[in-house]
Order: C-alpha cells, then structure tokens, then sequence
C-alpha cells in the first residue's frame, strides 16, 4: 500500500501527529516529550506547513522499505525522515508498506519503486538489474563497518546447543529469514549450514518464515527452536521485548555484514540524486534543536547514527557473497553429470563478472 507523506511534515495535526508519537513508542517519555516539543518550537516547520498546503503537480517519489519489523512499524519509523526528505528536495514523497521482502522485490520490479532502503542482495539486484544506483549507506552508534547474523535459541534444554543442532537438525524448528534477506538466510547458509552439510530449507522438522522479530518471538515462546536474526535487530529486540529476550541466548555469530544502503532511480537526474545524498549526509548532523530532534529520529531506525555517501561500488562485498552462495550451492546440488556441474558454474561466473563491471559504475 502507497501512503503519501503530508508535505507538512510529521508534526502536523491529527493522524500525522498520531503516527509521531507512535514512532517514539520504544523511547523514553521524557525523550519524547522533548523531541515533541524541539521540532514542534522550529520555525521553519510552520513555514514549510503554510507554503506546502497547495497539492504538487509533480509526481511522488515512491520510497521502498524493508519490513524489519512489521509493514506500520517500519513505515511509521521512517514518516519523520521522509517528510523532511520531501521538503529538501521540494517534491512529494510517497511509502511502500509491505509485509515481506518477497512484496518489495516484486514492487521493484514493477518500477513501482523510485527509492528504497535496501540490504544486500535485494540492494545488488536492483543495482544490477532495476536501474537503481546506491546514494548512500547507513551508520550505526557502534561505529562498526556492518553487522551480524545471529543464530538464536532458548537457554534451556534440550535444544539449546550448538553440538545437539549440528548432530540432530531434523529434530529442530527453524524460523528463519526470506532468501533476500542477508543475515535471516544468505549468510547463515553460506558461513554455517552449508559448511556443516546442512540445508536450512529441507533439514529441519519445520520452518517458519518471517521477520527478525517474529523469528524471535518464536522461538521465545516455544514455536521454533532456533531462529536467525542479526546483531542490530537484536539489540532493538531485547529494547522492545525484554522478558522474552531473557529466554534467549546466542548460538553463532556471523563476520561482519556492511550496512544497508539507499539506492534511487537511475532515470531521475543526477541533481535530484544529489540533492537525496546531500540530504541524507547532513540528516542528525547539525547542532541545536533540529539536530537533536533529527538525531532521535535515526535513533529510533536500528539505533542509526546517520548516513555516509556512497556508491555502487559499496555493494561489493554483497555481490561476492551472493557468489560464494551460489558457488557453493552448484558444488553440493545434484547434478546428472560433470558437466552440468561445470556449466552452472560457468554461468555463475559471467554472472558475477557482469554484477562487478555494474558496481565500477560510481558516477553520481
């Protein structure tokens, strides 16, 4: 579902007032009260409210979001940042609400999406195949490069080991990530399922697939039995459910994942792109009122400290780890022969050359 943004921005009255304060339900009141009254004292909110009240001739740019936790919360996370977006780049702004990263893949593909916070995988197909380019990467407070896939499960017996799911995975519930999603499949499978000769989607008794959270959940609540998730997720997760999280414990932990990135329409001029990234950039940067506000609402995306500029080469590392997967998943298919081993081999090498020679692209 497209839900445009109101040109005034969050803080005007009635349902947009409504979704502000529900996007800062995770912070504390006495943040909230104080975010509320920052933006709500900046002068060039009501400014922007009176010159914004006639409708734009100008189509909506049409902003793509991962699910992280459901279709209102990640919408409802981004409303903030996007209405000022829409302002700095003086057109109309509009959200994609989906369920799934499977909803967002598709709407990518029927250039229903013009921007979109994206991952990974679903980023390199984009940038490879939908005519999109990377503008931007985010940051998190940790100051780490990236992230990490987690394996989770409960503290207590009897699935509660790393030696017991290795051995028996058959006997074990999974709930796991859709296969765009880097730390909830690509990655666990590449650095230790397909290593220790298991393959998420037939080894295990069941399987759920969702978000993080409902990974999570389920397996706090005895519905899986071991669930992937990532570190910034899970950080969010004890923030937002701390008796379940007392349940819980780490199994394995992944190397490091680089961050998400913003990507944009390629047809959209490079100045409209570069007024994006230059928003971006500064967003949660300055000093005073409108810094501190900014800076509560990246808080309350993943814990963000903002945003860096990038570019399509920064989608390297997930263009070698959609590689290695599909290397490695052609090495231990299968196969009626050698040979066609070898030319599923062969193809996955052009295609991983043709991805590379789209990332050396880095004009704005």
């Amino acid at each position: 579902m497209l839900d445009p943004l109101v040109r005034s921005g969050p803080m005007s009255s009635g349902p947009k007032m409504q979704v502000f304060l529900r996007r800062f339900a995770g912070v504390p009141g006495a943040l909230r009260a104080a975010a509320l009254g920052l933006l709500m004292a900046l002068p060039g909110v009501a400014a922007a409210q009176a010159t914004s009240s006639s409708p734009s001739s100008q189509a909506p740019v049409r902003f793509g979001i991962l699910p992280l936790g459901g279709a209102f919360e990640s919408r409802s996370d981004w409303d903030p940042l996007l209405a000022e977006l829409s302002r700095a780049i003086n057109r109309p702004v509009s959200v994609l609400s989906v369920n799934s990263y499977e909803a967002l893949e598709q709407a990518i593909q029927r250039d229903e999406v013009d921007m979109a916070f994206l991952s990974g995988k679903m980023a390199l197909d984009a940038v490879t195949q939908r005519r999109m380019k990377v503008v931007a990467q985010v940051v998190r407070h940790d100051g780490l490069p990236g992230y990490r896939a987690l394996l989770l499960s409960r503290k207590t017996p009897p699935f509660n080991t790393l030696k017991d799911l290795l051995e028996q995975p058959e006997r074990w519930r999974i709930a796991r990530g859709e296969k765009q999603s880097v730390s909830g499949f690509i990655v666990p499978q590449l650095q230790f399922f397909l290593p220790n000769h298991i393959a998420m989607e037939t080894r295990f008794l069941s399987e759920i697939v969702g978000t993080h959270q409902t990974n999570a959940l389920a397996v706090a609540n005895n519905e899986a039995d071991v669930a992937t998730n990532n570190s910034a997720d899970f950080e969010r997760f004890k923030l937002r459910f701390p008796a379940e999280t007392q349940r819980l414990q780490v199994l394995w932990e992944s190397d490091l994942i680089p961050h998400a990135q913003i990507v944009v329409r390629r047809e959209y001029p490079p100045e409209l792109r570069t007024r994006v990234q230059t928003f971006l950039v500064n967003y949660g940067r300055a000093k005073g009122p409108r810094g501190d506000a900014e800076r509560l609402v990246l808080k309350s995306l993943h814990d963000l400290a903002g945003f860096v500029a990038a570019d399509n080469s920064s989608l390297q590392p997930a263009a070698k780890l959609a590689y290695q997967l599909a290397r490695q998943n052609a090495m231990t298919a299968q196969w009626v022969n050698d040979a066609a081993r070898e030319a599923r081999l062969q193809r996955i090498d052009s295609s991983y050359a043709e991805q590379v020679g789209v990332l050396k692209d880095v004009s704005p």
